[in-house]
């Protein structure tokens, strides 16, 4: 591969030598830099994992169904989703630091804001609005951030800091259910305040590093942001609302197939595009292909296993929030010990095996771990949910580092413009099928227990229902309220109803399992090349440049 980066579209890498260290006047400081990222992004990956603890006390204070709650996770990744190209494109063209601090100022505001929802009509469309705000920064963000931190490291010790980079980002999100349960005990509006201190040491760090700021003028799709993220909208959102509206809905069909024809002619657009918001041609390097579907698919399963888990520990086993937080702790300790693993793999060996082994463990352990959950015990479980977490720890860093070395004929921003969707937009595809999937199984589920208590089959249908939307976390005292013979039935069967929901999880979890063994599938097509010096930016494409070396 070739080492000219004298010219071309990406950020330049900083000089190796005394200038690299960050100790000379006018250069930046790494260490700060690095430290500014990381506190920057942080805010993110806590996000997607704080409210889920949170789930159950924002239901029960603002009145919330558990769809409509759904849709508050969902808005911040559909919005992240749908805007990190744009992101990443307008970091390129007015620079990595002043996006960044833009972007933290739009994710902080709006946080603040998300925490200062009132009680009444408004709060689902305040807390859902301000949530996709909060989404809108995070897109602004991240891919301005990583793009700092490739430009003050030279390609030497770039491939050691993104492999930091990435896994202390993922392992992150570990804070969110730990801080989320500690936070909720006191209120569930601090999981969002909390982002204040941090945003401010962040911008603080940033203007102390010294980073440069770069930028280039160019125009930009605007037409290109407005077909992607109406494409992920309107696809999410029949897969989100395929549990109410059924899938026999031609509203739900019409909102997944018009929002895939949108993508398509998105895709169709920019390979026309004189200036495109994405470089499709970047897609002809095989290894970036690979590297983006593994992405993909592991990632319908890393951001949802947070809702999901802690809604169960606080339903099926009766976890308080902070037990609840405990419980996913397993998850992280298996993750963050395997990231460090993971990256290591990736120095000495390329992506391909930790890629390989990283979905086959994560297979196996989310298989294992959906076996269990009816157990009804954490005492039971921990070992499997640490063996998925291992198995995702494994794959994240390295198949995202990867990623972004091949961007060849692209920028940095822009290639992680494009690693982000595709794992954004995963996750909200990964949220919506399974709750669908939760929704229906628990309906149907706990119909058959009230039937089997003597309840009429329509009035079963209907409480059964009634329940589902009512997943709180203290079945025993917010279940469906009322008096007479149905209300008599469920209050006699919470119990059995727990149980009812683990088996419904239960199928959440092997759909996990499955796109975990997808992932393994096409981990095995990787082909192992390794990627150990600049890559060219002034060339058009991918084809044009050979790998540095091969396993």
């Amino acid at each position: 591969m070739g080492t000219d980066t004298s010219k071309g579209d990406g950020p330049e890498p900083a000089p190796s030598g005394p200038a690299a260290s960050g100790r000379r006047a006018g250069s930046p400081n790494q260490s700060l830099a690095l430290a500014a990222m990381l506190f920057a992004v942080s805010m993110t990956f806590i996000d997607q994992t704080i409210v889920a603890i949170a789930a159950p006390d924002i239901i029960h204070e603002l009145g919330l169904t558990s769809t409509q709650m759904q849709w508050v996770v969902n808005a911040y990744l559909l919005t992240l989703a749908a805007f990190f190209a744009l992101g990443g494109r307008l970091s390129d063209i007015y620079g990595h630091r002043r996006v960044m601090l833009i972007g933290t100022l739009v994710f902080v505001i709006s946080s603040a804001m998300c925490g200062a929802v009132p009680a009444g009509d408004f709060a689902q469309a305040w807390l859902i609005g301000f949530r996709a705000v909060q989404g809108i920064g995070a897109a602004l963000m991240f891919p301005a951030a990583l793009a700092v931190v490739i430009a003050v490291f030279p390609v030497e010790r770039r491939g050691r800091a993104l492999a930091l980079f990435f896994g202390l980002s993922g392992a992150l999100t570990a804070v969110g259910p730990l801080l989320g349960g500690w936070l909720t005990s006191w209120t569930w509006r601090a999981i969002f305040w909390v982002n204040v201190p941090v945003a401010v040491i962040a911008i603080v760090l940033t203007l102390l590093a010294r980073i440069p700021d770069r930028s280039r003028r160019e125009p930009l799709d605007l037409p290109g942001a407005a077909l992607v993220a109406v494409g992920m909208g309107l696809t999410v959102l029949g897969l989100q609302q395929a549990s109410t509206w059924g899938w026999s809905s031609v509203v739900t069909w019409a909102c997944i197939v018009v929002g895939l024809l949108v993508l398509a002619f998105f895709c169709w657009f920019e390979l026309r595009a004189r200036f495109p918001l994405i470089k499709l041609q970047v897609f002809r390097d095989r290894a970036f292909q690979i590297d983006n579907l593994v992405l993909f698919f592991s990632m319908m399963a890393f951001v949802p296993v947070f809702f999901f888990a802690s809604v169960y520990a606080q339903v099926s086993l009766s976890a308080s929030p902070n037990q609840a937080a405990l419980y996913l702790l397993y998850f992280f300790i298996g993750f963050g010990l395997a990231s460090q693993w993971g990256g290591r793999i990736l120095d000495k060996r390329g992506a391909r095996p930790a890629l390989k082994l990283g979905t086959a463990l994560g297979a196996v352990g989310f298989f294992l771990w959906a076996q269990k959950l009816t157990t009804l015990s954490m005492h039971d479980q921990w070992l499997y949910a640490a063996m998925a977490g291992a198995g995702i720890g494994l794959l994240l860093a390295p198949a995202s580092t990867d990623a972004v070395n091949r961007a060849i004929g692209a920028s940095y921003g822009e290639v992680t413009g494009i690693t982000q969707t595709v794992r954004n937009f995963a996750a909200s595809i990964g949220l919506a099928v399974f709750g669908t999937v939760l929704t229906h199984r628990t309906i149907t589920n706990v119909e058959g227990t009230l039937v089997g208590k003597g309840v009429p089959e329509g009035a079963a249908g209907d409480a059964a229902e009634s329940v589902a939307q009512a997943v709180t976390g203290q079945a025993d005292t917010r279940g469906p309220s009322g008096s007479g013979p149905v209300a008599d039935a469920v209050q006699d069967s919470m119990q059995a109803i727990r149980m009812d929901f683990a088996q419904a999880n239960q199928w959440v979890f092997y759909g996990m399992a499955i796109v975990l063994a997808i992932a393994f599938l096409f981990a095995l097509r990787h082909p192992g090349t390794r990627v150990t010096q600049d890559s060219p930016k002034d060339q058009d494409s991918p084809k044009d440049a050979e790998p540095a070396q091969n396993e």
